[in-house]
């Protein structure tokens, strides 16, 4: 604070500004804080992302994901730390398909490099120093033999050696730790039942870890900002089919990021619902993917009983169904079925097991800059599991294809809603003039924008 006789600087505008971005990102944060918590979260990271300076912030974030309740199981990378000492012993590497084949000599230096960097990693989340931003906390991380492999034996000819496959995951023992609020932290490394260590793919593991415990998401942090399309702009969510249809249809993708995508097909065709690849090179990128709408990196989902698809004159009968209790509430606006058959190439409905149980409209305006979203509906029965969010966000998504620069709502009810996704209180004069000549004054809708 400024001392009493010394005249402040005129910033009052940039503070009050910089208060406001700040209460409104929290509050935009609001909803996934609520829906993350008791999640599981297996979360891979490359053994480059372990070197980089940044790391020590990686690791409060991801304390800070524990703190809110977030479930956490670790998964680690160490090929460029092998890698590093296996040239300075002059020891050469030997792979097959992409399959390192490890002989004595490489696994030990594999088990040097694994201890060592779970004791590093062990002595980061060590929060309760001064000065980090988790200062005061107290995070147990969890590291133990939960992993039972067996060898990856001869194939075409190649001994793998103590190259090995996962035949078991100890999912209880982790579920506990879990539950008892620590960080499990897996390395890729496996016992036999007769003590043998094998090398493990540390994305492998983190896929099949995904899977056995059915976590909520995977999260893959390394050097890929994530799956781009042929014009080399990022997606920033896609659909598992949409991923498989990438993997058939283009024929230039190196083998290792091919696998890669095959691996998240499996996850995904497994359960695993959400699965994000992120930059390690951006701080901060894990809570702005998490917690922002967009996110900064690519999310591959799937639904096994919903989809969102264009409307059709055959679900007139399933939206009017479900928007009766809200017009009649007075919080949407009366539409005939004339009107809707009319206007029912704006509509996208959420299906589940041939059920309308979601709905929302894009019109487009002459301006060719602004699209209107408007009867957005969930069922009763589905809602506050973010549904709402989903329609939302194919709306916006279809609203960007096609060179959109904002969305506009008119609403009586949810405003805290909007806002928290982003919209702006806006003037009627800022909507496009036809719809200026076709706002109700007697409903006083309040006008809600957001840039795209």
């Amino acid at each position: 604070m400024a001392d009493s006789n010394t005249k402040p600087p005129n910033n009052t505008s940039n503070t009050i500004s910089t208060e406001n971005d700040f209460v409104q990102q929290f509050r935009n944060a609001a909803p996934y804080i609520n829906a993350f918590r008791n999640q599981t979260f297996v979360i891979y990271f490359s053994g480059d992302v372990l070197a980089d300076n940044e790391f020590p912030s990686l690791v409060h974030d991801i304390t800070l994901l524990n703190s809110l309740g977030v479930k956490l199981v670790l998964v680690h990378g160490a090929r460029s730390q092998i890698e590093k000492r296996l040239k300075t012993l002059g020891i050469k590497s030997n792979y097959v398909q992409g399959l390192r084949v490890t002989d004595n000599e490489t696994m030990q230096v594999i088990k040097e490099a694994s201890g060592c960097i779970r004791l590093n990693i062990e002595a980061l989340f060590s929060t309760s120093l001064k000065y980090t931003p988790m200062a005061g906390s107290q995070i147990n991380i969890i590291s133990s033999n939960y992993i039972i492999a067996k060898p990856k034996g001869i194939i075409d000819g190649i001994d793998y050696l103590h190259t090995g496959n996962i035949r078991k995951i100890d999912t209880q023992s982790i579920r506990h730790s879990l539950n008892a609020g620590d960080v499990v932290l897996l390395s890729p490394v496996g016992y036999s039942t007769t003590g043998e260590i094998f090398n493990l793919n540390g994305e492998d593991l983190a896929t099949l870890s995904s899977i056995n415990l059915n976590a909520d998401k995977l999260i893959f942090i390394d050097d890929s900002s994530g799956i781009f399309n042929t014009n080399n702009e990022l997606l920033h969510d896609l659909t598992v089919n949409e991923l498989n249809n990438i993997i058939n249809s283009r024929n230039k993708i190196a083998n290792d990021v091919k696998r890669h995508y095959q691996r998240i097909v499996h996850a995904c065709s497994s359960g695993v619902d959400r699965i994000h690849i992120i930059d390690r090179n951006k701080d901060g990128a894990l809570l702005l993917e998490l917690f922002t709408q967009d996110g900064i990196g690519t999310l591959i989902s799937t639904d096994h009983l919903e989809d969102i698809r264009n409307a059709g004159i055959e679900d007139v009968n399933g939206i009017i169904e479900l928007i009766k209790p809200l017009e009649e509430s007075g919080q949407l606006v009366k539409r005939s079925r004339e009107r809707l058959e009319t206007e029912i190439d704006n509509f996208y409905v959420i299906e589940r097991e041939n059920q309308i149980i979601g709905c929302g409209a894009l019109y487009k305006n002459s301006n060719k800059k602004q699209a209107e979203i408007a009867c957005m509906a969930i069922a009763e029965e589905y809602q506050s599991q973010g549904r709402g969010e989903k329609i939302f966000s194919h709306l916006c998504k279809e609203a960007k294809e096609n060179q959109l620069e904002q969305v506009f709502i008119l609403t009586t009810h949810a405003t805290h809603w909007f806002i928290d996704h982003g919209f702006t209180k806006k003037t009627l004069k800022e909507l496009p003039s036809e719809k200026q000549a076709l706002y109700n004054y007697q409903r006083n809708s309040a006008v809600y924008i957001k840039e795209l």
